[in-house]
């Protein structure tokens, strides 16, 4: 029998704080164009070469052009056996029955439902599958531009973050940051200039500052020298490819410090991702821990800082950072799909260590609302069971596990991004442009 703990976690409306969404045009013009793509196009990719998959094979799975689905299939099949109850496989085979109506991935059954996914890529389409099928309150995406204009397909439902990432690592387009900011950029005076006229331009559209260079250098974060910050800059800016990695680090460190000052004073909260790499075959554990950032929390102490993906497979050490700073949260986006097992069991122990208003339960971290809706279903089911093993096992009420769940679920975002004066801003910026 349902418990009103499982009826109100399947039901109740949450929020999303991680997302890579396509665009509504680029959804419905350049989408995934046939089933076996749209179900495999994300990071369950990375698991299918981990269990052997030749990446040619799992390339040509996701060749909607190619129209030999058997042989698409068959090159990946296996692997698919071997990995079908890891997080990423779960996703596929809940997308694949709740969105398809396929009970067993086939050429057969994904040929039979690619009318559906022709329904589905439609105008409105995106924004029904993520507000009224998975529930959500809004989503926040990092589409990999440093800033996005009001999106007029849900104003009020899509909003953006500011992305920092290229200056902290992976370059800047300086003839492009001129020309939004109208800045001349020839120094770190310059650049500061650029960089707050950036939040001028966009801070009251945005809803936080998100930057993912664990992928590309370690996390760790020292204050740097002006001078030598200056130096470094001139190497970046005149050619970043050969920019020796010190000096790539010391612009890096200074200006990651620029973002989170700035962060700070307009009230945007700085999202950095920790822990695992997507992809195959580049990641340096001792880089992604989230411990790395400390003395960047302690610099700046009235900026808060969103934590991603529960840091895993570092997690317990998330949880004590939540625990200790102020302005730390721990956010579970991808942290399901990872491991929902492990993603459970961080619920428990984060329940009995960290305050309760430090934690964000929902980010799918995809570009497709049909994956963004399987993503969900698996966190709702998930939470759903660490939430009763901790009421069977006597450590809360079903009323305090309930309340538990609403405050990760949706109160927690509220409080710490500015929801209502985003949604406010990005509306009247729409209605004022008619």
């Amino acid at each position: 029998m349902t418990t009103d703990l499982a009826d109100f976690i399947t039901n109740a409306q949450m929020i999303d704080t991680h997302e890579h969404m396509r665009t509504e045009q680029v959804w419905v013009e350049d989408g995934p164009d046939d089933v076996l793509r749209s179900l495999f196009e994300s990071y369950v990719c990375g698991d299918l070469v981990s269990a052997g998959a030749e990446p040619r094979a799992v390339d040509r799975l996701l060749e909607a052009a190619d129209g030999d689905i058997e042989g698409r299939w068959s090159g990946v099949e296996d692997a698919w056996r071997a990995i079908e109850h890891t997080g990423y496989g779960q996703a596929v085979r809940i997308a694949a029955k709740d969105v398809f109506g396929i009970d067993e991935i086939t050429p057969d059954t994904v040929r039979a439902a690619q009318p559906k996914l022709d329904e589905l890529r439609q105008p409105g389409e995106r924004l029904r599958i993520l507000r009224d099928l998975a529930k959500l309150d809004h989503i926040q995406t990092d589409n990999g531009i440093r800033t996005q204009l009001p999106d007029a397909s849900g104003p009020g439902f899509f909003f953006y973050d500011i992305s920092w990432v290229g200056f902290v690592y992976r370059g800047v387009d300086w003839d492009l940051l001129e020309r939004e900011t109208n800045v001349a950029i020839s120094d770190l005076d310059s650049l500061e200039q650029a960089m707050r006229r950036i939040f001028e331009l966009h801070g009251k559209y945005a809803v936080a500052v998100k930057t993912q260079h664990a992928y590309n250098r370690t996390l760790c974060w020292q204050k740097r020298d002006r001078a030598d910050a200056e130096r470094a800059f001139a190497r970046y800016r005149r050619d970043l490819d050969h920019t020796d990695e010190e000096a790539r680090l010391c612009f890096g460190d200074w200006a990651l410090a620029r973002g989170c000052e700035l962060a700070g004073e307009f009230h945007l909260p700085v999202k950095i991702h920790c822990g695992y790499y997507a992809g195959n075959g580049s990641m340096v554990t001792d880089r992604i821990r989230a411990g790395n950032l400390c003395p960047l929390l302690i610099e700046y102490p009235d900026t808060r800082f969103v934590l991603m993906h529960i840091a895993y497979p570092y997690s317990d050490e998330l949880i004590a950072m939540a625990k200790h700073f102020r302005n730390v949260w721990a956010d579970l986006c991808w942290a399901w799909s990872l491991n929902p097992v492990a993603s459970a069991d961080f619920v428990r122990r984060f329940i009995h260590a960290a305050p309760a208003s430090k934690l964000f339960a929902f980010g799918g971290d995809t570009k497709s609302p049909t994956d963004a809706y399987a993503f969900s279903v698996q966190m709702r089911r998930y939470l759903t069971k660490a939430l009763e093993t901790e009421v069977e096992e006597g450590e809360l009420t079903e009323a305090q596990a309930i309340a538990f769940a609403q405050r990760i679920m949706y109160e927690n975002q509220m409080q710490c991004f500015d929801v209502e004066a985003t949604r406010t801003a990005n509306v009247e910026a729409l209605t004022a442009a008619v």
